[in-house]
């Protein structure tokens, strides 16, 4: 999500493809051929606008589609982060209809409860808060904390193992999700463990709480309960051909596979492919009633980082680990609105601290704040890094360029022990940019409130 593409991004490159091509050249282990380019890795989120689909449309997946490079854009990232025309616009929620909005009953208007009219979606409550003369409206998913009570959405899971293809079409490698369903599903994000906001809650829940804990009711928990409803399984042909905005046609590199010093497979995969692959998941979900609107709706890959391209074909930036966003079908009123969100399983060692559920809490956080990738704030500078500025509430972004990323929380279920890694996330209050907070404890981040010690600070594009 992040605007500027720092200078180490650019180095880092650099190395990953001159890396590539001297590995390609020579006799190279052909399961660390990837390993080259996790030299200083940078895990990346980015913000992905709504996608309008047409469900009756589903196409069936081909092997070897023939892939269009977004036109006018740098790199293939843009297939991504940039609205597709026609897509369904998320409703302001300043213009949202008096029924959706109001005060809590201290007086606090940071949350309200109701619908968001003309969609059928998640619950949702409304709010906002103002800097100087400018007020910043937001949607966030649940109900109006200062009403108490518990909201539970159901969360409906797609595992997608991947059957990595050699040139000529036969199997090279499979890259099963079935290890690691059990863990995601006993993961912080769906088991309760205990925070500073709450005992025996899930990990979500525990961050909207330390964020509205003020004005909360005592039993306000806004609750997922998953539910895996397909196992799918996708081709990956060894390379692709891709259309440029020239003309041409060039046949690209699709993947290449790495081991992490776990010993598990990774692979980067060409996110062009990745988005034809997980539009036709996501359709054919919607159209087999597995995806609903009034879920949060998730596909979990195998240790699957995406890569992009530039205009030419080559190599032009890793990594994506996740992303949330929405489908959404504008020819229905009201318009049905699939929120839905992308993790990959990670293994340990490859993205500094990030390890095993790290993409998945990020996003899960970020659906909860922005489920329709639409509140947007003062403009905000990155910790530490000068002139890199986003002005979005995107609570996962500022904490994803520290040092220290993640939080350990240990659950147990039943005679299994694990030790999970999700990320703490940047609260509201950081986004607001005032001197104090009015979060649990006066935090800016949660649950490691010592990563963000103090507000954002401004900056400008």
């Amino acid at each position: 999500m992040r605007r500027l593409i720092r200078l180490s991004m650019v180095i880092f490159g650099v190395l990953f493809f001159l890396g590539l091509t001297a590995s390609f050249g020579q006799t190279a282990d052909p399961n660390k051929e990837a390993n080259s380019a996790i030299q200083s890795p940078a895990a990346a989120y980015p913000r992905v606008p709504g996608i309008p689909i047409a469900p009756s449309a589903a196409q069936p997946a081909s092997a070897s589609p023939t892939l269009v490079f977004p036109a006018n854009a740098k790199t293939s990232r843009a297939a991504l982060t940039t609205k597709t025309s026609g897509a369904a616009k998320s409703s302001k929620p300043g213009n949202t209809s008096s029924s959706t909005r109001g005060g809590d009953s201290d007086g606090d208007n940071r949350a309200a409860q109701g619908k968001l009219r003309g969609a059928t979606t998640v619950p949702v409550f409304t709010g906002a808060f103002a800097q100087g003369f400018s007020d910043f409206p937001f949607i966030m998913m649940g109900r109006n904390p200062a009403l108490g009570g518990t909201t539970a959405i159901p969360t409906k899971i797609t595992t997608v193992s991947l059957q990595l293809l050699n040139p000529d079409g036969s199997l090279r490698a499979n890259l099963p999700y079935a290890p690691f369903e059990d863990l995601t599903l006993d993961s912080p994000n769906f088991e309760e463990a205990n925070y500073a906001s709450g005992r025996n809650i899930q990990f979500a829940d525990a961050v909207q709480r330390a964020e509205f804990f003020n004005v909360m009711g005592d039993d306000w928990h806004t609750v997922l309960r998953p539910t895996v409803v397909d196992r799918v399984t996708n081709q990956i042909p060894r390379f692709v051909n891709v259309q440029f905005p020239n003309g041409s046609v060039k046949t690209v590199q699709n993947y290449f596979v790495g081991t992490a010093r776990d010993g598990e497979k990774f692979i980067l995969l060409l996110d062009l492919f990745f988005n034809f692959i997980n539009t036709n998941t996501v359709i054919n979900e919607i159209v087999a009633n597995n995806y609903t609107t009034n879920a949060l709706n998730v596909a979990v890959y195998p240790n699957t980082f995406l890569f992009s391209i530039d205009d030419q074909g080559n190599f032009a930036g890793c990594c994506t680990l996740g992303f949330h966003t929405f489908f959404a079908d504008p020819s229905v009123t009201p318009a049905p609105r699939w929120v839905f969100a992308f993790a990959s399983w990670t293994a340990p060692g490859i993205f500094g601290d990030a390890a095993d559920v790290t993409p998945l809490s990020h996003e899960i956080s970020e659906s909860f704040n922005d489920p329709f990738v639409d509140n947007l704030v003062p403009t905000w500078q990155f910790p530490g890094i000068p002139g890199a500025c986003q002005n979005n509430l995107e609570t996962g972004d500022p904490v994803e360029v520290l040092p220290k990323t993640v939080v350990n929380i240990t659950i147990r279920e039943g005679r299994e022990v694990f030790t999970y890694h999700p990320q703490t996330e940047a609260l509201l209050q950081w986004f607001e940019q005032l001197p104090t907070s009015d979060a649990l404890g006066g935090a800016f981040s949660f649950p490691d409130t010592k990563a963000l010690p103090q507000a954002a600070t401004a900056c400008s594009f």
